[in-house]
């Protein structure tokens, strides 16, 4: 990883963001066991939408360093109290991500918001579980269609994301990582919603493409664990 440091894009970052990833980077290096594959099904240029399981705090690190390894500097949606914490909010700011209300009327404004990143070429990553996962083993819940309506009425393609040992790296309720932790992060290739654009996005629809997009995300998960996924997902 430590070669790949030259390489990092940096445009579009802006100064926090980039500060925050210029700290943050030689850390993972040194201390996160990373192991990647699958960059070359993220796209060099252009909109994508980039959909990963949830599993801990540490989860947007690795993201990042996932995506700038693979040539892209990614948009986050994050809750909105994030804006108004000491230090994170001028990255969050600076980064331009999106913030999300969350159990209010404000909620839809994301999707307006990821659009506009999408339409400008931007990548975004996104967590269609919107949280952690609560399945005791680490497998990825239902997910939400949010993601899904976006990617219908833009068309951008989804590539799928799993990721594994971030829990261990940053187990919930801990706020030290643990070092020396390996964490996999494999990128599959683009989910197939072609036969869904144009058609009108009822529930049925959405339920689908979205169960697309997570039966992506679990397959690439049961090929980390090297263990079968429970049935019901």
């Amino acid at each position: 990883m430590a070669a790949l440091t030259a390489r990092l894009p940096r445009r579009g970052r802006g100064f926090w963001y980039s500060v925050a990833i210029d700290v943050l980077w030689p850390l993972v290096v040194l201390f996160v066991r990373m192991r990647m594959k699958g960059r070359a099904n993220i796209p060099r240029q252009g909109p994508v939408l980039l959909a990963s399981n949830h599993l801990s705090f540490a989860d947007p690190v690795t993201l990042t360093a996932f995506a700038l390894a693979s040539g892209r500097v990614p948009r986050y949606l994050a809750k909105a109290s994030l804006w108004r914490a000491p230090v994170i909010g001028w990255v969050m700011s600076s980064g331009r991500h999106i913030p999300v209300d969350r159990g209010t009327a404000r909620a839809g404004r994301a999707v307006d918001a990821v659009r506009a990143s999408l339409e400008a070429g931007e990548c975004v990553i996104v967590y269609p579980e919107g949280t952690f996962t609560n399945d005791p083993d680490g497998w990825p819940m239902r997910g939400k269609n949010g993601v899904a309506r976006v990617a219908l009425a833009t068309r951008a393609p989804v590539v799928p994301v799993a990721q594994w040992g971030t829990r261990e790296l940053l187990p919930p309720g801990r706020f030290v990582p643990r070092p020396w932790r390996r964490v996999s992060v494999v990128a599959g290739a683009e989910v197939d919603l072609s036969d869904l654009y144009g058609l009108e996005p009822t529930k049925a629809v959405l339920d689908e493409a979205t169960a697309r997009i997570m039966g992506a995300v679990t397959a690439l998960l049961t090929g980390i664990r090297e263990l079968p996924a429970p049935r019901d997902r």
